[in-house]
């Protein structure tokens, strides 16, 4: 009888050694409001496994999609707090960071090629700097996001064709003014809103990047996608500063490698997504509408610079003369 409890004690013993011996010493908790299908997830999925693999098991990343950890601004003071590691955030950092502001300035990019250039560029590290300094926030990728196009019931060429249309927009100032500089009379409203509101002619048109577009089915209600392309932006996938400086550098440089190989990552998932929801909108009847960028923003600048304080207003004419 003795032998065979000394036997389970010993097994027990071992039992825990193993596990304390197989436990991560760090673990990262990654929370972010995409679902398990958005390339958002797929991309935070990819860095999870490079991550536990080049830490050989030190580091363990814990994920956590569709707001499990709360809404993008609760995971930002969650991980201020210590309570969550990382999230992937936009231009909501201009709450501490006003530079951030720039991450979705209408037409402060003329195209895609631009705005990389601009994130790689020292304007970009200034914007970075400002996150880390302000928000205790450190960006370790970047992921470009579809630019925000205007969906409508009538072709809209340009500015002069808005003509008092009633366009939802989110309820941020610099949108409102932008809208109501190019002659539109825009309403904000709760996106949960916008389809019936559509429906019903409450609103006459919308802008959104094509992802949400297609996802909130608006090509049931919306005959046309006009590329006004007023929008093009990107977001940061952020770590807690406090959080990355506990582990050893070697982890860290982990971390930084592991971020790099998931923005390649997301950048070809990107490139890919766009296609399909380019196709499968035209497949569902939009007819997409070349619009005269040109005279969009040469009637939209005046407002957007009159809403950017001087810090932001320097900052968005040197993103001009990239």
């Amino acid at each position: 009888m003795m032998k065979s409890l000394f036997t389970g004690t010993v097994l027990g013993v071992a039992l825990a050694v193993s596990q304390v011996t197989l436990a991560a010493d760090f673990t990262l908790r990654f929370g972010h409001l995409a679902n398990e299908r958005d390339i958002w997830h797929l991309a935070a999925e990819r860095f999870k496994e490079e991550v536990e693999t080049r830490s050989e098991g030190r580091i363990e990343v814990r994920i956590y999609p569709n707001e499990q950890l709360g809404s993008e601004m609760d995971v930002i003071n969650s991980i201020q707090l210590g309570t969550a590691d990382m999230t992937i955030t936009g231009e909501s950092l201009q709450n501490w960071a006003p530079k951030a502001a720039m991450m979705a300035a209408p037409y402060a990019f003329r195209d895609a090629e631009h705005l990389h250039r601009v994130v790689e560029s020292e304007v970009g590290a200034e914007i970075e700097a400002q996150i880390t300094e302000r928000a205790d926030l450190v960006p370790l990728a970047w992921f470009e996001r579809g630019s925000r196009e205007l969906t409508s019931n009538r072709p809209i060429r340009h500015p002069d064709d808005l003509d008092g249309i009633r366009l939802r927009v989110p309820n941020v100032p610099l949108f409102v003014d932008t809208w109501q500089a190019l002659g539109a009379r825009p309403t904000p409203m709760a996106f949960s809103e916008v389809f019936t509101s559509l429906q019903q002619n409450t609103i006459q048109a919308q802008e959104n990047p094509l992802s949400l577009i297609e996802s909130a089915s608006f090509y049931e209600v919306q005959d046309y996608l006009n590329l006004t392309g007023h929008v093009r932006s990107w977001i940061y996938v952020v770590i807690g500063r406090n959080q990355l400086e506990r582990m050893p550098e070697e982890l860290q440089q982990v971390v930084f490698d592991a971020a790099e190989v998931m923005q390649a990552y997301q950048a070809g998932l990107f490139e890919e997504d766009q296609v399909r929801l380019e196709q499968l909108l035209r497949e569902r009847g939009m007819e997409f509408i070349e619009v005269d960028t040109a005279a969009f923003a040469e009637k939209a600048l005046p407002a957007v610079e009159s809403v950017l304080n001087e810090e932001q207003r320097a900052l968005f004419e040197a993103i001009q003369n990239l």
